[in-house]
């Protein structure tokens, strides 16, 4: 049993530290400038079924996919449940490195 537990814990920690390293890769504060430029728009009125900037519960569940998926979905665009994500905010122009750095930014003023 406390083999379980310890690997349990192990594994946890590992999670949240490659969360965290997910994270590093990107600056939250050039994405606040890519944010009010190119995601306000949606994400400051839930427009699309966007989460608005700061709803902890609404970004809950997300934010608990990882930096990864949530990156990555951005990037490409994704249809879900309550609308959808058009690839790279619909704006072709954006870097993938600027997309992630939106979102780092979005993440943290929404945890």
């Amino acid at each position: 049993m406390s083999r379980f537990v310890s690997g349990a814990v192990c594994a946890l920690f590992l999670c949240s530290m490659g969360s965290s390293n997910a994270m590093a890769a990107y600056n939250a504060a050039a994405g606040k400038t890519v944010y009010d430029s190119n995601c306000a728009t949606c994400h400051k009125t839930g427009m699309m079924g966007a989460p608005k900037l700061g709803d902890k519960a609404d970004w809950a569940p997300r934010i608990a996919q990882g930096m990864p998926t949530l990156v990555s979905k951005s990037i490409k665009g994704f249809q879900g449940k309550k609308g959808m994500m058009p690839a790279k905010g619909g704006n072709p122009k954006l870097t993938d490195q600027q997309v992630g750095d939106a979102v780092a930014y979005m993440v943290g003023q929404s945890k």
